[in-house]
């Protein structure tokens, strides 16, 4: 038995959720080389003090039906370069580094925290709601 396995067989694990509220970026669909395509979304994070807001990039993968239906629906505001906000839950955090390639920066190693997009209790476009988990239930 592994130490992720209690003594029911079955498995352990340890959660680390973010939940917060940010700007969607960018939403793509992703092929890898091998296994299964998956669909990324940025999220620009509001952090700090309203008068002078901070942000928290993070590029996420879709986890979950809901998500991703509900990421669908945005995608065309995303397209159309509208101002689209959401509510956001984040699991699975991470770090990777990564080297830019291209502008001032180029050379330069840079950070990407990434992690799973599982769930959006609601969204706007331009300020207005497009969708609200308690209404939708």
């Amino acid at each position: 038995m592994s130490e992720n396995e209690s003594q029911t067989g079955k498995a352990k694990y340890f959660d680390l959720m973010i939940a917060g509220l940010g700007y969607v970026n960018r939403i793509r669909e992703v092929q890898p080389v091998s296994g299964e395509p998956f669909v990324a979304i940025n999220i620009a994070a509001l952090r700090g003090s309203a008068d002078q807001a901070q942000y928290t990039h993070f590029d996420c993968v879709l986890a979950g039906d809901k998500a991703k239906q509900i990421v669908a629906t945005l995608k065309p505001f995303v397209e159309d370069q509208r101002t689209v906000l959401i509510g956001f839950t984040l699991s699975d955090l991470r770090a990777e580094a990564f080297t830019f390639k291209n502008g001032d920066k180029a050379g330069d190693t840079g950070i990407s925290l990434k992690a799973r997009l599982v769930r959006i209790p609601w969204a706007k476009v331009d300020g207005n709601p497009v969708y609200d988990e308690r209404q939708a239930a």
